[in-house]
């Protein structure tokens, strides 16, 4: 694993900085009533992606430029103006002085995520499957299918909340998606998407999940090593997985060689509050 350095930390950063800018861009077109809206700030961008929503905060600010009281400014007056929290991500190599900034305005602590990381390797053996099972490319047809096996494996009890289907159904759309699906005797049982960031050389990975009665089989791991070995071909040295801490998706991760490269943090100011 390379030495993390403020350089190596920009580029994972954009593995939920880059996803987020294509969701606001999408519900433009698709959600035009709730006003999404992306900018760049001091060396990353400020998202918003309606009120209440799961993501939209500044990503990839501090890492490589100085962040000013004028930046700081934008991006409160940025959410203020959607009516907002101001929510910003924040990790051990971000500028110093931007988090003094911070916390002299009253940002509280929202949550943690780690972020993991893995280096990929083009010559790499794809896992041997067993029989009946086929991993493949996701087809733009089978977008919808793909995504209800995601809600069925998220939300197994149904209660989808408001929204949900415009989470999951775009990661499915967008350009530089690595996207698989896998079948058990010609059945689909799972799927994974991953997002290339071309210019930071980084895939994001993301939304996996197997229904319930294919589970055991390897499907996951599988998806997993399709979706890291596509996106070394394309040109990629590292993966990237951002998730809650001591989780399942951390342990599985783990066992296929990712590391924690740091722990970050989502700053907030609502201004509701204040």
């Amino acid at each position: 694993m390379k030495f993390v350095d403020k350089a190596l930390a920009r580029r994972l950063e954009s593995a939920e900085e880059m996803p987020q800018v294509l969701y606001a861009e999408s519900y433009k077109k698709s959600r035009p009533e709730i006003g999404a809206e992306w900018q760049e700030i001091a060396g990353g961008h400020m998202i918003f992606a309606g009120l209440g929503s799961p993501i939209g905060r500044a990503t990839g600010v501090g890492l490589d430029c100085e962040v000013t009281e004028s930046d700081l400014n934008r991006i409160e007056e940025f959410y203020r103006s959607h009516g907002a929290p101001s929510q910003v991500d924040v990790c051990p190599y971000t500028d110093l002085k931007f988090l003094e900034m911070l916390k002299s305005r009253g940002y509280g602590f929202s949550e943690f995520n780690n972020v993991l990381v893995r280096e990929l390797n083009p010559s790499e053996d794809l896992p041997l499957l067993p029989s009946g099972v086929e991993i493949r490319r996701g087809r733009t047809e089978e977008a919808e299918m793909l995504s209800n096996i995601l809600k069925q494996c998220f939300f197994p009890d149904g209660n989808l909340p408001e929204g949900m289907d415009e989470l999951l159904l775009p990661m499915f759309h967008f350009p530089d998606a690595v996207v698989f699906a896998g079948s058990v005797n010609g059945k689909l049982a799972a799927t994974a998407t991953g997002l290339m960031i071309p210019q930071r050389k980084v895939v994001a990975l993301a939304g996996a999940g197997t229904l319930p009665e294919f589970r055991n089989q390897g499907l996951q791991t599988a998806v997993l090593q399709y979706r890291m070995h596509a996106a070394a071909e394309a040109g990629c040295e590292l993966a990237v997985i951002v998730t809650l801490g001591g989780t399942t998706s951390q342990r599985n991760a783990e066992k296929l060689g990712f590391t924690v490269a740091y722990t970050k943090a989502t700053l907030v100011r609502d201004f509701a509050k204040a």
